[in-house]
């Protein structure tokens, strides 16, 4: 069976994962709170240091969340095969700011 649509003035389409309307879907929210995230850095060519976010699944908007962490941090970055790599060494610092944005404090490993 199908989800029902909601017709209220306008059509809402339901989310196929939860049942809900879409614009109060909560599979994002679900989602974050079962991540395993693994912060590491490492070293690259002329002695820079990275730092890769790992452990990210399909659940949740990896680019988003990079764009989010490079405003917060001021530094330039890219995603590439669901890890988010931040330039300069921000170990301490991904931590706090990933909490803000909903994910679970004792899911992250620094």
């Amino acid at each position: 069976m199908y989800p029902k649509r909601l017709e209220v003035g306008n059509k809402v389409d339901i989310c196929p994962k939860c049942g809900l309307p879409v614009p109060a879907c909560v599979c994002g929210e679900i989602a974050k709170t079962q991540q395993q995230i693994a912060v590491t850095t490492e070293k690259r060519r002329f002695g820079k240091v990275n730092t890769m976010i790992s452990g990210f699944d399909d659940g949740v908007n990896i680019k988003d969340i990079a764009r989010q962490l490079k405003i917060k941090r001021a530094c330039g970055g890219t995603v590439k095969n669901k890890v988010i790599e931040l330039q300069g060494n921000h170990k301490g610092h991904i931590k706090p700011i990933l909490v803000s944005m909903g994910f679970s404090e004792e899911q992250i490993n620094e």
